[in-house]
């Protein structure tokens, strides 16, 4: 028998690294959503400040998970 998934995005941020917003991103939906399966990269960019300094990590992630049967 076959499965059907669900695809949603999710943007994940962190003050530390791309890798860290991810994480949070992940995390995050895995508390209201069940059965994720896959995470895959979307898009990275970077938050720059007034002063030119780096000031926060963006993460742009699809997620698939599994659709519940009734």
């Amino acid at each position: 028998m076959g499965s059907v998934y669900r695809v949603i995005d999710v943007v994940g941020t962190s003050e530390k690294s791309w890798d860290d917003a991810a994480k949070q991103a992940v995390s995050t939906a895995a508390g209201s959503l069940r059965d994720l399966r896959v995470a895959e990269v979307e898009k990275l960019d970077v938050v720059i400040g007034d002063d030119g300094q780096l000031e926060l990590f963006r993460a742009r992630l699809q997620l698939s998970f599994k659709y519940e049967s009734d």
